[in-house]
């Protein structure tokens, strides 16, 4: 049989590059997206390459439908059909209270972390489904314990975005679970990634540490682990459940 093909949005870095890095080490034919450093996913995918995997870059922004559909044109082109997906590509917004927010900073987040994961996952299913002539496959949404924590004074929008991507992922899965097709969700805790500088506070980590059971961050290793457990055999009987990678928090 073809080796599996996984497309992982939002892959050059943090979560995504040590998903895609794995994944590649596990057989998987990797394509990744990325939104602006095409230094960086170019190295990566030297790494895999080098590693003796097989991976391809592709700029893309999630939150614009026409930049999806090539993505997946590309990845049908190149690789052929599509085996699993990670919905990870999401953004953060500075830190700040609701009530110092707009509208359009709410518009950016949702059409990233939201709307870009629906036509992702739209786009997969249409591949995988029995019912469109798939056999199947498995999508991990990459969400974050924000959804129960709230984000209060730092980012609710952001909180609110994965929210739904909970959500998302429980009604997909029901939806499609007799088409071959499991939907499972990560929700990361404090990951040491890059993304906390986004929201102003690069440190922010350190200053949570001591809230967290395990006392200390999570690293990006961890949580693609998790997202490849999901992905596997191993979770066959796996579909609409949560995975919590947040050190107990």
């Amino acid at each position: 049989m073809s080796s599996p093909v996984l497309l992982i949005t939002g892959g050059s870095r943090g979560i995504g590059a040590a998903t895609a890095r794995l994944a590649a080490a596990r057989g998987y034919r990797v394509a990744f997206t990325y939104l602006e450093r095409s230094a960086t996913a170019d190295a990566l995918v030297t790494e895999i390459e080098a590693a003796g995997g097989t991976a391809i870059a592709l700029q893309a922004d999630v939150a614009r439908e026409d930049d999806v559909l090539r993505v997946f044109a590309e990845v049908d082109r190149r690789f052929g059909r599509l085996t699993a997906l990670v919905n990870n590509a999401g953004i953060l917004e500075p830190q700040m209270r609701l009530d110092q927010m707009d509208v359009r900073r709410w518009t950016r987040v949702l059409a990233t972390n939201v709307i870009g994961a629906f036509v992702c996952a739209r786009e997969a299913v249409l591949r995988m489904s029995t019912l469109h002539g798939g056999t199947g496959g498995a999508i991990v949404n990459v969400g974050s314990m924000a959804s129960l924590i709230g984000g209060a004074r730092e980012y609710i929008d952001y909180a609110a975005s994965k929210g739904a991507l909970d959500s998302m992922t429980v009604g997909l899965a029901r939806e499609v679970a007799t088409e071959g097709i499991r939907v499972n969700g990560v929700r990361p805790g404090p990951i040491h990634t890059e993304i906390h500088a986004s929201g102003g506070e690069p440190n922010r980590i350190e200053r949570l540490k001591h809230f967290i059971p395990m006392q200390r961050g999570g690293h990006v290793e961890e949580v693609a682990s998790a997202i490849l457990w999901l992905l596997s055999d191993e979770a066959s009987y796996v579909t609409g459940a949560l995975l919590d990678v947040s050190g107990g928090r």
